[in-house]
C-alpha cells in the first residue's frame, strides 16, 4: 500500500477534493441527522450553499456537551445498520456513544492502514497490540482492522502484563508495538529484573499512543529521551479520538502527524471560535468526511495543537499536527500560572527519585486549583520533595504540594475499575 495520491497533491488539488466530499457529507447529514437538521433551523443554514472550507465557517461548532446531551440525535442510520457500538473514553465527562456501519468500519481500517504506511509499516510488519480491543474501545479495534487491510500480522496481547508481553515477542517475533510510551519503561524494568536481553529482540520500533514523546519543536521529551536511552528502538506518535475516527500519525522523519484529506476536514479554532494565526496553537476542530453512522461537523475536540503546513520529506504535502499541548479542560491556574497536564508529566518524568506518578487537581476553600501530586520514590524524604519542588521552581515557577504513596495505591488510582488506559490526571475541580 503506497501514500494516496491525494496526499501528494498541491494544496488546491486537496481543498478541491475536501470541498467535493464536504458537499456529499452535507447532503447527507440534512437528509439524516436530526441535531444538524436543528441547527440548520434554528441558525438560518441552507445545507446546499455550503459548497466550500470558508462556508463551513458559517455553521456553529458542535461540543463535548451536545454530543452527551443529545447523543441519539447525531445517529444518522436506522438501527439494522449499525454493526459495532463504541464510547468514549470519558476522560472530560461522560462517555458518549458511537454507533459504526460497515461503510464507518471500511473507512476505519482504511485510515489505520494509511496510518501504519505513514509509520514505515508494510504487509511484513507484525504488530504486538498493548491495549485493549474489547470495552467497547475503538482504537484497539481501529488498530487490528488496519493491520488486517495493510496485510500484516498483528497479536492481541492486550494492556499490561510485563511477563506475558516478553513471552509473546520471545515467542512470536513481533516487529512493532502498538502501546502507552510509559509502560515501555515498565516493560524495560521487568526485562532488567529478569534478565532479559530486550536490546537484542525482534521489536524495531513502536507506535506511541495516548501520550506525547516530544515537545512541540518535535525534540524527544523526557519520556522519548528516557525510552531511547535504554532501547533504541525507533519511536513514532500517533493522535486519534473516537469522534474524529481518524488518525495522524508520524512519518520517519518524526516532524508531526499527517493529515489524511480525504477523511476529514481540520480547524484550528480560538476561544472565539476564529481560526487562530499560523505560529498559535488551537483547539482542533474536525468536520468528518465519509462517515455514515455519526458524521460531526465542526466538533471541538478540546485538544490544543500547534499545526505544520511546509512540505515534508517524505513527500506528503498534507498539513502536519504538532504534539498536543494539552487539553482545553485540563488547563490548570495554579498561582497565576498557566499550566496543562504534558508539562508537569516531563517534569516528573525527569526526576530518577521518581519511580510513579498521578496528578490530582482540585478546589481549594477560596476557590482557585490546587495541585496534589501522588509519587512513589524508594527514597521517602524531605531531600527529595525538595528535589521535586526545585524541579518545578526552574521549570514552571511554581511548586505543587507533593505526597508519597505506595506501588499499590498509585496502581489503584491508575487503574480504576472499567478503565480502559491508565490514568495520570484526576480532575476533582468543582
Amino acid at each position: 500500500m503506497l501514500i494516496p495520491e491525494i496526499e501528494k497533491k498541491i494544496s488546491a488539488e486537496i481543498k478541491q477534493l475536501q470541498e467535493k466530499l464536504l458537499g456529499e457529507q452535507m447532503l447527507y447529514i440534512s437528509k439524516n441527522s436530526k441535531f444538524y437538521q436543528k441547527v440548520f433551523e434554528q441558525n438560518g443554514i441552507n445545507p446546499a450553499e455550503i459548497k466550500t472550507l470558508e462556508d463551513l465557517q458559517r455553521i456553529p461548532v458542535t461540543t463535548k456537551d451536545d454530543l452527551q446531551q443529545y447523543n441519539d440525535d447525531f445517529i444518522c442510520v436506522a438501527k439494522n445498520k449499525i454493526i459495532d457500538y463504541v464510547t468514549t473514553s470519558g476522560t472530560l465527562g461522560d462517555p458518549v456513544t458511537f454507533a459504526l456501519t460497515e461503510k464507518d468500519l471500511e473507512r476505519l481500517a482504511y485510515n489505520e492502514a494509511i496510518s501504519f504506511v505513514c509509520a514505515g509499516g508494510s504487509e511484513n510488519e507484525v504488530y504486538q497490540l498493548m491495549t485493549t480491543i474489547d470495552r467497547r474501545f475503538m482504537a484497539g479495534l481501529a488498530y487490528f482492522l488496519g493491520a488486517r487491510k495493510l496485510g500484516a500480522g498483528i497479536i492481541r496481547v492486550g494492556a499490561g502484563m510485563p511477563e506475558l508481553q516478553w513471552d509473546t515477542i520471545k515467542k512470536m517475533s513481533p516487529t512493532a508495538l502498538i502501546t502507552v510510551p510509559s509502560f515501555i519503561l515498565k516493560l524495560i524494568d521487568f526485562a532488567e529484573k529478569n534478565n532479559i536481553d530486550y536490546r537484542n529482540t525482534s521489536i524495531k520500533k513502536a507506535i506511541c499512543i495516548g501520550e506525547p514523546i516530544r515537545n512541540s519543536d518535535f525534540t524527544l521529551n523526557t519520556l522519548g529521551e528516557k525510552i531511547k536511552e535504554k532501547w533504541n528502538i525507533e519511536l513514532l506518535s500517533t493522535y486519534a479520538s473516537t469522534e474524529m475516527a481518524t488518525a495522524f500519525t508520524e512519518c520517519e522523519a518524526g516532524r508531526g502527524g499527517h493529515h489524511h484529506p480525504e477523511l476529514i476536514i481540520v480547524e484550528f479554532l480560538d476561544d472565539d471560535d476564529k481560526q487562530v494565526k499560523a505560529d498559535e496553537a488551537g483547539e482542533v476542530t474536525i468536520t468528518t468526511l465519509g462517515v455514515e453512522g455519526m458524521p460531526l461537523l465542526r466538533f471541538k475536540t478540546g485538544d490544543i495543537c500547534f499545526h505544520h503546513t511546509e512540505k515534508c520529506e517524505c513527500g506528503r504535502n498534507t498539513m502536519r499536527l504538532g504534539p498536543v499541548v494539552g487539553r482545553k479542560k485540563q488547563m490548570i491556574k495554579y498561582k497565576g500560572t498557566t499550566l496543562y497536564p504534558p508539562a508537569l508529566y516531563d517534569i516528573l518524568n525527569n526526576i530518577e527519585q521518581i519511580e510513579n506518578y498521578v496528578v490530582e487537581v482540585f478546589t481549594n476553600e477560596i476557590g482557585t486549583d490546587e495541585i496534589l501530586i501522588h509519587v512513589t520514590s524508594k527514597e521517602k524524604t524531605d531531600s527529595v520533595i525538595k528535589i521535586i519542588t526545585d524541579h518545578f521552581r526552574a521549570k514552571v515557577r511554581v511548586t505543587p504540594t507533593i505526597k508519597f504513596v505506595s506501588a499499590a495505591e498509585i496502581n489503584v488510582m491508575q487503574n480504576p475499575e472499567m478503565s480502559r488506559k491508565p490514568v495520570k490526571f484526576i480532575d476533582k475541580r468543582e
